[in-house]
């Protein structure tokens, strides 16, 4: 994998690095080449030091380091941007947005009063990378971690996404009595990757039309992944069967994989030459397809840019594109 692109230091960021996708991810790009500084930008400060740790031993990667950031906290996003910016990392060359969560028990709420599933999966991105734009070089990537979810055709384990307006997924309405929390919640988790997927293509035609630079954005599926955390909200018979039961089963699904196969795919997105050129495209592993024909709806993808920088009030200092 190691090509003229990797012949000179530079940074990479990865969200929710500590663990599982992220964490493979991270140690794929690390062997890669002793040049990649890899920033573990995570939430647990211990968690993140232990991973950093694991990751030096299995890499001889020295050049390892993790950032504080919750991305349920606007104030901790711009706090980041500020530290990263106060730093002597070399120049940015890749920011993957792969921390998410899913939360079935009940309806949370960041710290800025927005539904936490869309909050962090989806606002919190959002903001760190509009503010982390200026920063990147030219020929520099982008990846947000979708989810084959975002696609009501797929069957999936997981309750199809709703969209009717970014507001009412950052404010939702008051359950209905049918409802139950763990469909609910499992729509907020898909409904959050089809924000994933606006965000790529809209940010990947604004990077296009209004600046000069050449950084590439696509969108990233890691296919479903059995015992990577993803079900630690679920009830405890499901929890069991998530645990133990769907890895055996999954053996015999088209779409099963694991954190180790998927981290080395997403790893491959940021290094491979051959995407140079490649943005706002949608990834299946390392195979570019098509995503769900409800992902290419221009104006719920306007409508959440505009509702964003709204929620967000990301404003002109802090980003290189276009608030409308």
């Amino acid at each position: 994998m190691t090509t003229e692109i990797n012949s000179s230091k530079k940074t990479i960021i990865i969200t929710g690095g500590n663990s599982g996708l992220g964490y493979e991810c991270a140690k794929n790009v690390a062997k890669d080449n002793k040049n990649n500084y890899v920033i573990l930008a995570c939430r647990n400060a211990m968690k993140a030091k232990a991973a950093v740790d694991s990751l030096i031993k299995e890499t001889s990667n020295n050049n390892i380091f993790t950032m504080e950031l919750d991305l349920a906290s606007l104030e901790s996003v711009r706090n980041f941007v500020s530290q990263y910016s106060n730093s002597n990392y070399p120049p940015l060359y890749g920011l993957v947005c792969n921390a998410g969560l899913i939360m079935v028990d009940k309806t949370y709420y960041t710290k800025d009063g927005f539904e936490s599933t869309f909050g962090i999966n989806h606002l919190g991105h959002f903001l760190l990378v509009n503010m982390l734009l200026e920063k990147m070089i030219n020929s520099s990537r982008i990846i947000f971690v979708s989810s084959g979810t975002h696609d009501p055709e797929q069957k999936t384990i997981v309750a199809p996404p709703v969209y009717e307006s970014a507001r009412l997924l950052a404010y939702p309405k008051e359950m209905s009595q049918n409802e139950s929390m763990i469909t609910v919640g499992q729509r907020r988790y898909s409904t959050s990757k089809l924000c994933n997927i606006y965000c790529t293509y809209e940010l990947a035609e604004r990077i296009t039309k209004e600046t000069n630079k050449n950084i590439t954005v696509n969108a990233f599926n890691p296919g479903q992944m059995p015992g990577t955390g993803f079900s630690r909200t679920f009830p405890p018979l499901m929890k069991l069967m998530l645990k133990h039961i769907l890895p055996v089963l999954t053996l015999f699904h088209k779409n099963a994989t694991t954190a180790k196969t998927s981290g080395k795919a997403l790893a491959s997105l940021l290094l491979n030459p051959e995407l140079n050129e490649t943005t706002g495209k949608y990834f299946d592993g390392t195979k570019e397809i098509r995503s769900s024909e409800l992902s290419y709806n221009k104006e719920n993808r306007k409508d959440l840019w505009r509702t964003s920088v709204e929620l967000t009030k990301l404003n002109k200092a802090e980003t290189i594109l276009g608030l409308d």
